[in-house]
């Protein structure tokens, strides 16, 4: 099978990134690794907050609000001025209805690269505001995607079936990825499988690449903001013209760099994944 790029990138040209997804204000995910992670590899970040979060939900007391009933003006305002865009980039949704909004944005951007990050739930549960409404919308958006990166809760549920814990073995990580593109989607990574071999996999596969695996240490704690980091910095490396599986590579090794950085930050394990002093290996893509 012969590799192909989703992106190629021209010249002096800034690609738009319309990236969908809420704004924390504390704890660094969503729209705070985004647009970073994104601008360093040289793109314009076009952003479309689907809520806005006090802090990540790991947090107690976190507020959020809903801007569901903003987007369509929004969205519209967009469409006034001549605004293009090279790709749509969705991941943390605040109602059912948005998933419609987003694809009102891929039909308005016909030729924009798909790129879903299917957030709503991790290790077996679902995150606190996802209803199950909200849940099956976002397994709809799902088969619109050029780019999927579920784990494997989101896959289960993308699927329709029960989470088979974190350690599967290939035939299974065949399985749901065939799945996964029977329902729609081109290419899959499918993250976060553990083995028990004291190491971290992904399992990449679709039209543009062969089922490919990488593989990278498992580190001894959890951070919130390593799947939106992930996302980000694998669409930085498409973006700047690397192949899938290339990209995915790029995005585990940034990943684990970083929270390597993070350990040594004060109260580490909630503020969330620090990338800051290696967004120099992102803007180094170009």
């Amino acid at each position: 099978m012969t590799v192909t790029k989703l992106y190629e990138r021209q010249g002096a040209y800034i690609p738009r990134v319309a990236a969908i997804h809420d704004l924390c204000g504390y704890g660094k995910c969503s729209l705070g690794v985004a647009i970073p992670v994104l601008s360093a590899a040289g793109c314009d970040v076009c952003p479309v907050p689907t809520g806005l979060f006090s802090s990540h939900t790991a947090f107690p007391g976190w507020y959020m609000h809903d801007t569901t009933p903003i987007l369509h003006d929004y969205l519209e305002a967009w469409k006034g001025i001549g605004v293009d865009i090279d790709a749509v980039y969705s991941g943390f949704l605040g109602a059912p209805e948005q998933v419609a909004i987003i694809r009102g944005v891929y039909e308005t951007y016909p030729n924009a690269l798909r790129v879903v990050d299917p957030v709503m739930a991790d290790h077996g549960k679902v995150y606190p505001t996802y209803t199950p409404e909200l849940c099956q919308a976002m397994s709809e958006l799902a088969a619109d995607a050029d780019i999927l990166t579920p784990n494997l809760t989101e896959a289960s549920i993308i699927l329709g079936t029960e989470w088979p814990g974190a350690d599967i073995d290939e035939a299974k990580v065949h399985e749901m990825i065939d799945g996964l593109r029977a329902k729609g989607a081109k290419n899959v990574v499918l993250k976060g499988i553990d083995h028990g071999d004291g190491q971290i996999h992904n399992y990449i596969e679709g039209e543009s690449v062969p089922f490919t695996m990488t593989t990278n240490e498992l580190l001894p704690y959890m951070l919130h903001g390593t799947g939106d980091l992930f996302a980000s910095s694998l669409l930085a490396a498409v973006m700047a013209g690397r192949d899938l599986a290339e990209a995915t590579r790029f995005a585990s090794d940034f990943v684990v760099d970083a929270m390597k950085v993070t350990s040594h930050q004060p109260d580490f394990e909630n503020r969330g994944v620090s990338f800051e002093p290696l967004l120099g290996e992102i803007a180094g893509l170009l």
